[in-house]
């Protein structure tokens, strides 16, 4: 090989490793751009909306918020009055700890919105036990160890006194075999159907079962 190839070849060389490096901070820069888009603030913002005036009787007591419409019943229990027994576990209602009683019935209170229940009852698991004496749910949850971590547990127990007042009223499941009769027997395929929004991520189903089969006045 003669000098003049020998430069030809470095030559080529000097402009691949270029080539590389001029490539590769191109590709950087266009990764980046994005982001730094993102992060600028958006100049045509829509303003938030007015906030309006909630009036909600929660655990037998009136209570008036003024709140962005957009607040769910959650948030408004939890970081406007304090009331944190319902848990904020997914905040998309699949797992039931933000389980309350609204009328009577249950619901998952991160899907609802406070305007939504403007003048409603609304029962969270501070309002169950009358003075120092538990709700019969809650003494079966007690002594039936129906629960360990204990963050699903407020939901557990409000949506067992739903389950059970439903059951009463004659309201069928998907596993209810007989729909003529006034009400299902209560199961445990009947309960564990009738549960299945709420979840307990400690695996204490059977003890939250018999629970509620006690609460029921059903041999455990």
């Amino acid at each position: 090989m003669d000098d003049h190839e020998s430069v030809t070849d470095l030559n080529s060389l000097e402009v691949t490793r270029r080539t590389v490096i001029e490539t590769g901070t191109t590709a950087l820069l266009l990764t980046t751009l994005p982001h730094a888009a993102l992060a600028a603030p958006l100049e045509d913002k829509e303003p938030s909306p007015p906030a309006v005036k909630v009036d909600l009787q929660i655990n037998g007591h009136s209570h008036s918020l003024t709140l962005d419409p957009r607040t769910t019943l959650l948030d408004a229990l939890r970081e406007h009055l304090a009331l944190t027994g319902s848990k904020k576990g997914c905040d998309h209602g699949q797992c039931g700890a933000c389980t309350v009683l609204i009328e009577g019935r249950r619901i998952n209170s991160c899907l609802t919105l406070a305007v939504m229940h403007d003048g409603q009852s609304v029962t969270t698991i501070e309002g169950l036990a009358q003075g120092n004496n538990l709700h019969p749910v809650q003494s079966a949850f007690v002594e039936h160890d129906g629960f360990q971590c204990g963050y699903c547990t407020s939901g557990q127990i409000c949506s067992s006194v739903g389950m059970l007042a439903e059951s009463r009223q004659g309201m069928p499941s998907y596993v209810t075999e007989d729909l003529m009769q006034p009400a299902a027997e209560l199961t445990d395929a009947e309960i564990r159907e009738r549960m299945s929004g709420n979840i307990c991520r400690c695996a204490a189903y059977p003890n939250i079962v018999a629970a509620i089969k006690q609460a029921a006045g059903m041999p455990t």
